[in-house]
């Protein structure tokens, strides 16, 4: 039923956007509107604090993942923008939209874009970079693996890692929590990832150009006060910066880990680090050995 009501749309959530927007050509009247569209919302880039957010919707869910050493695999397509916005910089610029229907009101619907893909865009395989560099420089507390794996863009090898080296890993450790008298929770967890990794599929498979000439026309129309004030001009934006301080806030507002705790964070990932090459050693040998038996 949800895909004969959604349609073309990739789910609910796109669907109902246009829903809304579609009630607003419809039924808004004589009403002054104006119509803000983020892209993907991320953690705050300077307000109330840099790096700050309360949820793990959207590539944050990734970024905990990663830093968890949950999460070894995701597709996408490397070359292809994510476009990624600061929640605080979609606030800045419905702020300045509002001033300016208020100020100036007119019955055609006002429409920003609230985008970096056109003026400083962001893509998959330079995120996959910065993002593993940002959470072994800020790691998180108990992670269960050492952080590591790949984006990957294609389909069948995704799942086969998805296989491999998600869910053979959990049913292992939750065999060994429930032998140990502890409560098993790495299949729920990694079947929970599975399908917030399959949400994202769709656009991190697919790109859009966004035009931003409404939000540029706009930001000409602050005073130079007002801009910084209520500055959403992103050309500004270090990416390396910005995504290390977005895993740091990851840690630091999601999972409350305090940054005082990093030193100890870094011995237990450099831990986990030797732990994974011990077992791979083992499993390297063993294979051999069974390869010789068979074959030899």
């Amino acid at each position: 039923m949800t895909a004969q009501i959604i349609g073309d749309k990739p789910n609910t959530y796109a669907f109902t956007k246009a829903l809304g927007e579609s009630a607003l050509v419809t039924e808004g009247g004589c009403l002054p509107i104006v119509v803000v569209r983020p892209s993907i919302v991320v953690a705050a880039w300077k307000e109330p604090l840099p790096g700050w957010l309360d949820n793990l919707n959207g590539p944050t869910g990734s970024v905990a993942g990663v830093g968890k050493g949950v999460m070894r695999t995701f597709y996408c397509k490397k070359d292809m923008i994510i476009d990624l916005v600061p929640v605080d910089v979609s606030i800045n610029l419905a702020i300045a939209a509002a001033w300016k229907m208020g100020s100036k009101p007119t019955k055609t619907i006002l429409v920003y874009n609230s985008t970096s893909g056109s003026i400083n865009p962001l893509r998959w395989g330079q995120l996959e970079t910065l993002g593993m560099a940002a959470v072994r420089k800020y790691p998180m507390e108990n992670v269960v693996r050492y952080p590591g794996g790949s984006y990957k863009e294609s389909a069948i090898l995704h799942k086969i890692c998805q296989v491999t080296l998600h869910s053979l890993p959990a049913y292992l450790m939750d065999t060994m929590a429930y032998m140990m008298g502890k409560k098993p929770v790495m299949i729920r967890v990694v079947e929970k990832m599975h399908k917030a990794q399959k949400a994202i599929e769709y656009f991190a498979t697919n790109e859009w150009k966004w035009s931003n000439d409404n939000v540029e026309k706009l930001n000409k129309e602050l005073t130079e006060v007002d801009r910084r004030t209520f500055n959403f001009d992103l050309s500004d934006l270090n990416w390396p910066d910005f995504i290390a301080v977005y895993v740091k806030g990851t840690r630091q507002f999601v999972f409350k880990e305090d940054l005082s705790t990093l030193d100890e964070a870094r011995k237990h990932t450099d831990k986990m680090f030797w732990v994974e090459k011990c077992l791979q050693i083992v499993l390297f040998i063993v294979f051999g050995k069974l390869f010789a038996w068979l074959f030899c």
